[in-house]
């Protein structure tokens, strides 16, 4: 039986995970009426990893014999001026979802929630990654962005980009 502030905190972080697909697939809508189909994909594959990332919750709280429940899920509502923003934003979010993360490990940390600790740490693993990967794209685009030719094969890069499952076991 999970502690109930643990409970209700994974049973959010559902939420916040179909946000997260939500928001990237608004981001590749973005970018794939700008003509970036590279970054469109990139992002494509970054809503996929979000709506499995919520699955996993979802079946961490099914296998725990605990009640799921389904909230509504928040429209993107940014307006972005620039390619810059968007990446900037992707960035922004991710902090914000290690945050969570960290919040949900510091409660199950509270009450020696041992198993819900180690379902965590593969989260805490992709949180750094992800991270790296928003940071390495605002760093390319500072140096490749304004060259349309070098923006090309950024681009071509990134279209190059395909989703692999999640390999953690629950």
């Amino acid at each position: 039986m999970l502690n109930k502030k643990v409970h209700e905190l994974l049973n959010q972080q559902i939420n916040k995970e179909f946000y997260s697909a939500y928001l990237y697939l608004d981001f590749s809508n973005y970018f794939k009426a700008k003509g970036l189909d590279g970054f469109a994909n990139w992002y494509m594959v970054q809503a996929q990893e979000e709506r499995d990332h919520a699955m996993l919750f979802y079946t961490y709280l099914q296998n725990e014999n605990m009640e799921v429940t389904l909230e509504a899920i928040d429209k993107p509502d940014k307006v972005f001026e620039s390619n810059m923003d968007v990446l900037k934003a992707g960035l922004e979010h991710e902090i914000y979802v290690t945050s969570l993360i960290n919040d949900i490990y510091g409660a199950a940390y509270d009450v020696r929630d041992f198993r819900t600790m180690q379902f965590l740490d593969w989260f805490v693993k992709e949180q750094g990654e992800e991270e790296t990967n928003a940071n390495d794209l605002i760093s390319k685009m500072e140096l490749f962005g304004s060259d349309p030719k070098s923006l090309y094969m950024l681009n071509q890069e990134l279209s190059a980009r395909v989703y692999t499952a999640p390999s953690l076991v629950l």
